[in-house]
């Protein structure tokens, strides 16, 4: 399996090089070359399997010949044997063929573990197998964050530096990444938003010279395509234990940088019956406002009670418009440009084929609440605010209710107590018991200002490995 750019400027990588190099040398996202397929019989012979063996079937053909068969193997089922819940990803009904699928039983509470304990565990065996030592960099808008740090801590050939913005994160996200006191463990609170953070990591990884010689970047978020792609394993999982392929199944998707729900049209593409995918945003609207009104521009950042999707820029995005625009890297290069000036709007064929698969919804402060409210009082059910936008959305969008939709739950309650509370939950959430004694630990981080070159001046001056 080869992987090429999004914007079409730089020659196909191995599975490895796209890993390792994160973002395309000519700014745009790595994609396979094709995607694969499978049959319905095929689908459904994997109904039996655990969730480790059903993401080594997923993940094999994308990885190739790069990680050796048994190697895979090991990688993911240490990946996943932190998971506090025998079923992984386990599955909750709220309602008629509604579900929620809850992807916080990893170690930092979010579905960020799911990709980020596989990818740290992978870039480990590359980096071991190269001899190599590098730099990991990113930016969090909450919970990739923690789920980097918990993945990669025990790796020994990499610094990890996290940039997140300063007060903008929950206190239980914030010391989920900052109480980390290990010597390779680099916590940046930068003063500005999300958008400001993921700009500063962009344009970094375009100048590497501030980096001594030999050493790289390496990106843990999303727009590292491992990322993606163990993200695709959990929409099998979910819509095989709801009858597919037999029967089709909905999914509605939380989600601010696209990343999770462009894992859930690559499952699509492979052959799994997906009907509808809900895109379901907060105040930070832009893609409700795009494949809703064909508005694709961007507002200001508002800061909401779902932090993890305070984001305007949705990287991933440009995966899919990839799709839509016939896989013409120039024209998506183009359409890239119109956006990063200020506003732009879709070919219109595009995005009718966009609305063919999505929908969306938009779920502000008001609306979270009363839905976080109304299903603890039906069903003493508690909903992080970000799960709620998902189950809000699905519950507005769904077009047929003989259907199942699948509601993404995508974090932890306890990881955001405000917005329970104000919905009439007494007291905090408690915090599972590994995570019991987070408010008493040291925390140790940064701030720094909203500028490139103080940036690079500090991760030079603090590399360890």
């Amino acid at each position: 399996m080869k992987y090429i750019s999004t914007r079409g400027g730089c020659a196909p990588q191995s599975f490895a090089e796209t890993v390792l190099t994160g973002l395309a040398p000519d700014g745009g996202l790595f994609v396979p070359e094709r995607v694969p397929s499978y049959s319905a019989a095929e689908i459904a012979s994997w109904r039996g399997l655990d969730y480790p063996q059903l993401a080594q079937r997923v993940m094999t053909p994308f990885v190739g010949d790069d990680v050796a068969a048994a190697d895979l193997e090991r990688i993911i089922r240490q990946s996943y044997s932190g998971f506090r819940h025998r079923a992984i990803a386990p599955m909750v009904q709220t309602g008629h063929n509604e579900w929620v699928l809850e992807l916080f039983h990893g170690p930092t509470l979010a579905f960020k573990d799911f990709a980020l304990q596989f990818l740290g565990n992978l870039l480990d065996h590359l980096l071991e197998r190269r001899g190599q030592k590098v730099v990991v960099l990113g930016a969090t808008s909450g919970d990739t964050g923690s789920a980097a740090i918990e993945g990669c801590r025990r790796c020994r050939n990499l610094d990890i530096f996290i940039l997140h913005p300063h007060n903008r994160v929950s206190e239980v996200q914030r010391r989920q990444m900052t109480t980390v006191l290990a010597d390779n463990i680099h916590n940046l609170a930068i003063e500005g938003n999300f958008d400001d953070c993921q700009r500063l990591v962009k344009a970094s990884f375009s100048a590497q010279s501030f980096l001594p010689a030999g050493r790289q970047l390496v990106a843990v978020n999303s727009i590292n395509w491992a990322r993606i792609m163990a993200q695709i394993v959990y929409y099998f999982w979910a819509a095989l234990a709801l009858g597919a392929p037999q029967r089709p199944v909905s999914f509605s998707v939380p989600t601010g940088n696209f990343g999770d729900i462009f894992a859930g049209y690559l499952a699509h593409r492979m052959g799994l019956p997906v009907q509808q995918l809900i895109i379901a945003t907060n105040a930070n609207d832009i893609l409700h406002r795009c494949i809703s009104g064909n508005d694709y521009s961007r507002h200001p950042l508002l800061h909401t009670l779902s932090p993890s999707m305070d984001i305007m820029i949705s990287s991933n995005f440009e995966r899919l418009l990839f799709d839509l625009y016939e896989r013409d890297g120039k024209a998506l290069a183009a359409l890239m440009a119109g956006f990063e000036a200020g506003a732009t709007t879709l070919d219109p064929r595009a995005l009718g084929h966009a609305r063919t698969l999505f929908h969306s919804h938009r779920v502000d402060d008001a609306d979270t609440v009363a839905t976080i409210r109304a299903e603890y009082a039906a069903s003493e059910y508690l909903l992080d605010p970000h799960s709620a936008i998902g189950v809000a959305a699905a519950r507005h969008c769904r077009r047929d209710r003989d259907t199942p939709v699948v509601c993404l739950a995508t974090a932890h309650p306890a990881k955001f107590p405000e917005a329970v509370q104000q919905a009439g939950y007494q007291g905090a959430p408690p915090l599972p018991q590994h995570m019991a004694d987070l408010f008493t630990r040291t925390e140790r981080y940064q701030v720094l200002p909203n500028e490139l070159a103080p940036l690079h001046r500090h991760i030079a001056d603090n590399l360890t490995v």
